[in-house]
């Protein structure tokens, strides 16, 4: 069975944890108080089982070990169409999952998409790969920590671990992007953690994630479980842990890993707006946008909106009156943008079931709703870069160049 997970509140003492998640983000408050946002969640506690912050848990095993049957991978579902000066672009989403490590919603979500042939990004922990025996032989070491030592789970038995795998290789299959999540997860819990870690530090970091993509059996000491058929060299971006760490540390070892793009830096203003390069990399802002059910600004991210809500406490009564809040939020930031500079919409979730399950509806429907929607396309963020490159630059700089949408109460 997965590691379970356990969420506190803000009043919760820290020398009950040894390990605290914070999702940083301009304009995102803790609910109630109207101040700067602190998250706490607890990635191990005294005494108890390493714990995971993405809801991984009995859902991923499927039973016997056996090879996913996976056929060959489509072409884009985006039209590579070059636009006229004045045309308008399509409405683009993006959604995107950090972990990747649950074997109902990876199905869950493909399943979704599949009726209007959409496309989603899983970012991939690499230490999912790793099993007892590798977690045992501490074949990870995280950048200024001890031999083995993480902040979220590794990947368990494996049953569990070829089950991840088939998943992996049947959404490649698809169509959908796997990017990186990194490894341990370290963030201003478990220090040093991103915010601390210098390029050095991030190239080691790669190099690991790397290294299990490309040689997990081995690893693990596996000789009849499946090849990974995702290759290495399609993963060209990804999401820091707790959206940590900063550009010119980031950004060199981006390079030196042939990375093409980012989505983990909070955005420099508030509401949506197109991408930029940053130094050469794609740079896919996290949003500050308004929220109707809210009624004031949010990063818009699972974690942040349930920050919000009530401090992620679990709280399972209040789903259905949280999952309202965010699929509002998510039909503003739409209609906001299909109606205005028809910028991406990042939809930047976790597969979870945090608080009964209050993300996954809401993400779910509006996948349903709105993808497949005219001048609408649900893509991965590798597909909608080659959409801007095929642009003429003039033509992207003036989308570039709009005022943003959502940034303010309607």
């Amino acid at each position: 069975m997965r590691a379970r997970y356990l969420v506190i509140g803000l009043v919760v003492a820290l020398a009950a944890v040894t390990g605290v998640l914070i999702y940083q983000g301009n304009q995102t408050l803790t609910a109630g108080n109207g101040g700067p946002l602190t998250v706490l969640q607890t990635t191990t506690v005294a005494g108890a089982t390493t714990s995971d912050p993405y809801g991984r848990d009995a859902d991923t095993s499927t039973g016997p070990v056996t090879t996913a049957q996976v056929g060959e991978r489509p072409p884009t579902n985006v039209p590579m169409t070059k636009l006229n000066p004045g045309d308008k672009p399509p409405q683009f989403i993006i959604f995107s999952f950090d972990g990747a490590g649950s074997h109902q919603r990876w199905h869950d979500f493909m399943d979704a998409a599949a009726p209007t042939n959409s496309r989603f990004t899983g970012f991939l922990s690499g230490i999912y790969l790793l099993g007892d025996t590798a977690k045992n032989a501490d074949v990870y070491t995280g950048p200024g920590h001890a031999p083995g030592k993480s902040s979220i789970g590794y990947g368990g038995p494996e049953d569990e671990i070829v089950t991840e795998v088939n998943d992996l290789n049947e959404a490649y299959s698809k169509g959908m992007e796997i990017g990186t999540h990194y490894n341990g997860h370290f963030c201003d819990d478990n220090l040093p953690g991103g915010n601390q870690w210098n390029t050095a530090d991030w190239n080691n970091e790669l190099d690991q994630f790397f290294h299990f993509v490309n040689d997990w059996k081995t690893l693990n000491g596996y000789t009849d479980a499946p090849d990974l058929q995702v290759p290495a060299d399609s993963i060209k971006g990804g999401r820091t842990p707790c959206l940590t760490g900063t550009l010119d540390q980031l950004i060199p070892a981006w390079k030196a890993h042939n990375m093409t793009y980012d989505s983990s830096i909070p955005a420099p203003k508030n509401g949506i707006f197109w991408p930029e390069k940053v130094d050469g990399i794609w740079e896919f802002y996290m949003p500050q946008v308004y929220s109707p059910g809210f009624d004031s600004m949010t990063t818009a991210m699972d974690y942040n909106f349930w920050a919000k809500f009530n401090n992620n406490k679990e709280e399972p009564d209040t789903a259905p009156e949280l999952r309202d809040i965010v699929k509002k939020t998510y039909d503003y930031m739409y209609d906001q943008a299909y109606n205005g500079n028809r910028a991406p919409v990042l939809i930047a979730n976790h597969f979870n079931k945090w608080n009964g399950d209050s993300f996954n509806p809401p993400a779910m429907d509006f996948m349903k709703e709105k993808c497949g929607q005219p001048d609408t396309y649900c893509a991965t963020y590798q597909d909608v870069i080659a959409w801007m490159e095929l642009q003429d630059p003039a033509v992207l700089a003036q989308f570039q160049g709009l005022p943003p949408v959502a940034a303010t109460a309607p």
